[in-house]
């Protein structure tokens, strides 16, 4: 059984700064997937997951045990992507992958993480950092509402808005990117890879 993250937290708090490595170990597969959806390339998003983890360990003492820590880390990770973003002179394009709308049921389960399409990755690089990772907690890290407005600092219900007119536009963008190739291709059947309005 494994060793609840607050007593981890505790210990190290308390000195132990070696058990630091174990929230290390079970937090990074998913804090380096945020920051690689978010950033589009591996190197960076590996760079981004480890100042991540440096600047948690440096402000663990701030951390609110009331609150869930992933959340907290979520943050982190949230605040460091935006400052890797910032630093670039053009944002590269997200390597996002979706799921054909027909398998799903809502818009916010039909991005996985199995399919590339180059029509999604210019989608989503239109949208804003905000919008794009409102996209990345809902649809490839799963999360609900409520745990997103624990991460982002914002009310649950206004974030439903949000994600739902990011939804749209990612849609429109999504579209046209999709047609403008297939109208010169007219003996092409167009797959149906749009999202459906929810």
């Amino acid at each position: 059984m494994e060793e609840p993250i607050q007593q981890i937290i505790t210990d190290v708090l308390q000195g132990n700064k070696e058990k630091y490595a174990l929230i290390v170990v079970r937090c990074e597969k998913f804090i380096f997937n945020y920051c690689y959806h978010m950033l589009g390339d591996y190197g960076e998003a590996e760079d981004c997951s480890q100042e991540v983890f440096l600047k948690a360990y440096r402000g663990l003492h701030t951390y609110q045990p009331d609150a869930p820590f992933e959340a907290w880390l979520y943050r982190i990770a949230y605040n460091q992507s935006i400052d890797v973003i910032r630093k670039r002179r053009v944002t590269k394009l997200l390597p996002f992958l979706y799921k054909n709308e027909r398998d799903n049921n809502h818009v916010d389960q039909a991005i996985d993480h199995k399919y590339y399409n180059p029509a999604v990755l210019h989608a989503l690089a239109a949208l804003s950092a905000e919008e794009r990772s409102l996209l990345i907690l809902r649809c490839v890290e799963d999360k609900s509402y409520n745990d997103i407005s624990l991460i982002l600092n914002q009310n649950a219900a206004y974030l439903r808005k949000k994600f739902q007119r990011a939804a749209t536009k990612f849609r429109k963008n999504y579209v046209s990117q999709e047609v403008k190739p297939k109208e010169s291709k007219r003996s092409q059947t167009r797959p149906d890879t749009t999202f459906s309005k929810s």
